[in-house]
């Protein structure tokens, strides 16, 4: 006799133990997705003399699997509520297995890019789905705690990339570099299998076709006029500006439809004008110009300034890590007790300080005094991103979790890079011209400063935040 999950079963939270398996999990598939981008993004250079081929060719690598990775995000809570969102995790997280396997049999550069599509589709998935999981998982007392163990991953991916990067390129074939996910992957799926909570899909929730045909392209299109906005021309470049025109038009198209459609359209728009979801992805955006900004900054000034290898930049870079970590197993509890929105304001404060050394930083020595920083800027990273994931999501109803966490991670996708593509044009602005050592130095001491400047964005739509106290429950709710 077969049993059916009910719609009752589907929305109850469930036990903390349990909700820690399903953390776990679902972390497995986080940082493994988002590992990845790091781990070839840092190999581009490497590839480019293995299959002789131009830097534009070789840059498909890293833009295949972006474009493909924003492109699904979209539909991915029409495949949760249509599927249930566990199928539709294990679906996105074998399509990123097959992937991996396929990019690391690759024998030519064309295969290639398109086993990282295969890959991106696959990756683009896992997060928006994993949020709605870990959200009706959790349940509204304890999604600040759900959401901490599944983004954690997002923030040391980044740096753990550069090490494990530069390690696997020195000592193994390049192939490991997508090898190393397969066995991640399996163990994930094996576990999800086991531990992710059942949920039965709605067979009659059909896809919002013209809702899909205008967002999916105008997010693609805009991924893509951001990623060449780094280029030498910067916003004049016409591959820059013409893709960003088209895509927000695109976008506007999509919200003339959402806000006009009966059923709910793959994104409900209306969910921005709600303060705590509008602010959450507001601070996401802006935190383009600052937290993101920075995770792409380091590694360069490390590299061009200093000249430090891939792999000791790596190294260098792990104490910001260790930041984030330290926040979330020493002093998350004990900010739990306060008001988010000063959690989130010493967050970004924290950040900004964590920035100035690096702005006033010397060619040589001081390096002490800079792992301090990035240890602070760690903390700070991980004080922002809680809390505001937690502000954006925690409010969702059920029925709105799905399309909700799609939401927020267009937001995520595009004004990260969005953030860091602005930073991009300061830096080589600032570096066209710059023949000595010196005017390097300039340079990024320059575009450090632009980034404290920029950070009092999020800095001061933090004191528009709900005032509100989170607590942890005083019991573990029934599964």
């Amino acid at each position: 006799m077969t049993s059916t999950v009910t719609a009752a079963q589907a929305v109850a939270p469930v036990s903390d133990r349990r909700l820690n398996l399903i953390s776990l999990v679902l972390a497995l598939g986080v940082f493994t997705t988002l590992l990845d981008t790091t781990i070839v993004n840092i190999a581009l250079d490497h590839l480019q003399a293995v299959f002789d081929a131009s830097v534009a060719r070789t840059q498909w690598v890293a833009t295949g699997y972006l474009l493909a990775f924003v492109s699904v995000i979209p539909v991915s809570g029409w495949l949760s509520e249509r599927f249930g969102a566990r199928n539709a995790w294990m679906l996105a997280m074998g399509a990123f297995l097959v992937g991996s396997a396929l990019c690391g049999l690759a024998g030519s550069l064309p295969v290639l890019v398109a086993f990282r599509v295969v890959q991106g589709i696959g990756g683009g998935m896992v997060m928006p789905i994993t949020l709605s999981i870990v959200t009706r998982a959790a349940g509204p007392d304890r999604i600040h705690k759900a959401t901490a163990a599944v983004a954690l991953p997002g923030l040391l991916g980044p740096v753990l990339g550069s090490v494990l990067g530069g390690a696997i390129l020195q000592s193994l074939s390049w192939h490991w570099l997508f090898f190393i996910n397969v066995p991640v992957c399996v163990a994930a799926l094996a576990l999800g299998r086991l531990l992710l909570p059942p949920a039965a899909g709605q067979r009659g929730h059909r896809l919002d076709v013209r809702g899909f045909l205008l967002l999916t392209p105008g997010v693609v299109a805009v991924a893509y006029g951001i990623g060449e906005i780094s280029g030498k021309d910067g916003f004049a470049d016409v591959g820059a500006w013409l893709p960003l025109v088209i895509g927000a038009v695109l976008l506007a198209a999509f919200t003339g439809h959402s806000l006009r459609a009966r059923r709910p359209a793959l994104v409900d728009v209306r969910m921005f004008a709600r303060r705590s979801f509008g602010l959450g992805s507001a601070i996401t955006f802006a935190g383009g110009f600052s937290t993101y900004a920075l995770s792409f900054l380091l590694p360069l000034f490390y590299q061009q300034v200093r000249g430090e290898t891939v792999l000791h930049t790596g190294l260098l870079l792990i104490t910001q890590g260790l930041g984030t970590m330290f926040f979330v197993v020493a002093v998350r509890p004990f900010a739990a007790r306060f008001d988010s929105r000063f959690v989130i304001a010493a967050g970004v404060v924290l950040t900004m300080l964590g920035t100035v050394p690096f702005a006033v930083a010397d060619i040589h020595g001081g390096t002490s005094l800079l792992l301090a920083a990035q240890f602070a800027q760690g903390i700070g990273f991980a004080a922002t991103t809680f809390p505001v994931m937690t502000l954006a999501l925690a409010n969702l109803s059920h029925e709105e979790t799905p399309r909700g966490s799609a939401a927020f991670s267009v937001v995520q996708r595009v004004g990260a890079p969005f953030g860091v593509a602005v930073i991009a044009v300061i830096l080589q602005n600032r570096l066209d011209g710059a023949t000595t050592a010196a005017d390097g130095l300039s340079a990024f001491s320059g575009t450090f400063w632009w980034i404290f400047g920029l950070s009092a964005i999020p800095l001061l739509l933090a004191f528009f935040v709900p005032s509100e106290k989170r607590t942890e429950p005083t019991a573990p709710a029934a599964q």
